[in-house]
């Protein structure tokens, strides 16, 4: 849909050049699971660092002589640490926190001031169990609300802001699907289901829409009687498009699923009644 309305707004009509942006923007998407995932290592980072400096204190007390390490300890920072393909692909897309430390500074902070942090280091337990389940609560309930990580995300890709909520949920899938016998090999999250056919359904969606643009407006014109197509917001147009090419180009996908997954766009993206309207 973004590229689609950049290149119906754009002079430029080059589908080569705005279906490669669109790519571009899969894997822009899987840059950020991969800042997020970084995200955690850099917050147990945080607690180890505050462990040293309470050690190092002039008059340490016997709590910073000997601290509670449990949240340093969870198994699934440990595991993440590890893991070769995570430690490859940052350093192969060149993403790091180096620039923004502050992020998992002010999230650290958020964590060890929350309730589930008190319960989870009071716990007197130690279980994989736990620590999966604490990591879990506090990605879902604190690092994915943090309004000042969303803005410092948003300052590096402005796209990134559209991703996040799917981000998020690939990033709470690879955290509930570690196994406790995992170890340093074991596979991130896919950001495709089938790459080969979902990027060829992306392709083909993209280029249909285009190819049948103009017939498709005499469509939507016929049935808006009371609307001259001029006067009826771009988006929605865009999106009635879209739903009508996947009505006669796509014959596997049912008509009820398109229905529902474009009245949710039109609902997310466009004016207070379009869904209504797009339905």
């Amino acid at each position: 849909m973004q590229a689609l309305y950049a290149y119906f707004h754009s002079e430029d009509k080059s589908e080569v050049k705005h279906e490669k942006e669109l790519f571009q923007s899969f894997e822009k998407a899987y840059d950020l699971y991969l800042y997020l995932l970084l995200l955690l290592i850099d917050v147990r980072e945080c607690g180890r660092n505050l462990i040293v400096i309470r050690k190092a204190k002039r008059l340490p007390t016997a709590e910073d002589l000997t601290p509670n390490t449990k949240f340093v300890d969870n198994k699934i920072f440990s595991l993440l640490s590890i893991n070769r393909q995570l430690a490859l692909d940052t350093k192969t897309r060149n993403i790091a926190w180096d620039d923004d430390k502050e992020a998992a500074q002010k999230i650290f902070l958020k964590i060890v001031d929350s309730d589930e942090y008190k319960t989870y280091m009071k716990s007197g337990s130690v279980s994989f169990k736990e620590d999966k389940k604490f990591i879990s609560s506090i990605y879902r309930e604190i690092i994915s609300q943090d309004e000042f990580l969303q803005f410092i995300l948003e300052e590096k890709n402005i796209h990134w802001a559209d991703d996040m909520d799917f981000v998020n949920t690939l990033v709470l899938k690879t955290i509930d699907s570690i196994p406790e016998s995992a170890n340093d090999r074991m596979p991130l999250a896919l950001l495709f289901k089938d790459e080969k056919e979902d990027k060829q359904f992306a392709k083909d969606l993209f280029r249909k829409v285009i190819e049948h643009s103009e017939e498709e407006e005499k469509n939507i014109q016929e049935k808006t009687e009371n609307w001259e197509l001029e006067r009826i917001a771009f988006m929605d147009v865009l999106i009635m498009k879209m739903a009508i090419t996947e009505f006669l180009y796509f014959p596997t996908i049912p008509v009820k699923a398109s229905l529902n997954e474009y009245i949710e766009l039109a609902k997310q993206y466009s004016t207070p009644k379009s869904s209504v309207f797009v339905n």
